[in-house]
């Protein structure tokens, strides 16, 4: 057992304490996400979290390491990525300096050299000093894997990655080692805690997702999204509160281009707020709108059904008494 393991085995003690825990620093977990998370600790193995944008994929991990006391390191994941820009690179610029300042310290020295092979020999000296540690820029994967304490890797929108890095990644997951040519290989003292997200753009490979454990986040239920509001969004008021949840709930059910996201409604909720509303009300809904939908089609739409949504929302808020 590595020696950050007793810390991390009492706070991901049980699956209860990790959703507790979560929910401590304004993550609502679902029982299947703190199952997750609890496992990927206990067995190392990465979580691949798939679902649609704004659902609370990125923001798992960084609940994560926040509640865990770890640092966070995320990789944004893009077509092209390659491992000079994930793993590491060597700091060039420093290295055209140094030569120029030592150019003429190099040439007395060569010169002192007795043959050719001799001062061949004294060259590749120096060269393997302009290749070495001093020399070395650590991106996020080389990062996470030499924080001496452990972190959260975060490996965000994966699934934008080439299929080419998907196998070099899966490769360093594999046992969290990595070997760089001129240094030699890179051990983890404390394998990370990986999150891999994904918005489902491509299909991944089997191997990767035979590595990782799989979890779902899809969009909540009026329940979960309640209680989501009631962590994220502490000033608003239950009965508002209850009218903002089936007012999204309902126009989820609407034919939309892009249905609105629990980050979308969190805004809103935040929005709501700021105007100081007590209730739904026609004017300033449509006002706000364009904080819940991205296309104007879609707030054409629901404007069309707007009294339907908000006598839904108020009957919400007059039948349900108040959530805590």
């Amino acid at each position: 057992m590595d020696q950050a393991a007793p810390r991390f085995h009492a706070l991901l003690g049980s699956i209860e304490g990790t959703e507790a825990g979560l929910e401590g620093v304004g993550y609502v977990a679902n029982r299947r996400a703190a199952t997750a998370l609890y496992l990927a600790h206990h067995l190392r193995k990465p979580i691949l979290v798939e679902g649609p944008a704004g659902v609370g994929k990125t923001e798992l991990a960084k609940s994560a390491a926040a509640w865990l006391g770890l640092p966070l390191v995320r990789m944004q994941c893009y077509e092209g990525l390659d491992e000079s820009k994930a793993l590491y690179e060597w700091k060039y610029g420093k290295q055209l300096l140094y030569t120029q300042i030592l150019k003429d310290k190099l040439g007395a020295a060569l010169g002192e050299e007795p043959g050719l092979d001799a001062a061949l020999e004294k060259l590749h000296g120096f060269g393997d000093l302009f290749f070495s540690e001093r020399f070395l820029e650590p991106r996020p994967l080389l990062r996470a894997l030499r924080e001496p304490g452990g972190a959260v890797l975060l490996v965000d929108e994966v699934d934008k990655a080439d299929q080419e890095f998907e196998a070099f990644l899966l490769e360093i997951l594999a046992d969290y080692q990595v070997s760089v040519p001129e240094i030699g290989t890179v051990r983890a003292a404390v394998p990370p805690l990986v999150v891999l997200t994904s918005n489902s753009t491509r299909d991944l490979g089997d191997a990767l997702k035979r590595r990782c454990l799989h979890l779902h986040i899809g969009l909540p239920d009026a329940k979960l999204e309640g209680r989501i509001l009631a962590a994220r969004v502490p000033g608003i008021e239950a009965s508002l509160r209850r009218q903002v949840v089936r007012f999204v709930q309902e126009l989820r059910t609407l034919d939309l281009r892009k249905l609105p996201s629990v980050s979308e409604t969190i805004d809103w909720a935040r929005t709501v707020v700021l105007l100081h509303a007590r209730e739904l009300d026609p004017e300033m809904v449509r006002g706000t709108l364009n904080v819940l939908l991205k296309f104007e089609a879609d707030i054409e739409a629901a404007e069309v059904r707007l009294g339907d949504l908000l006598r839904a929302a108020r009957r919400e808020a007059e039948i349900r008494p108040a959530a805590r």
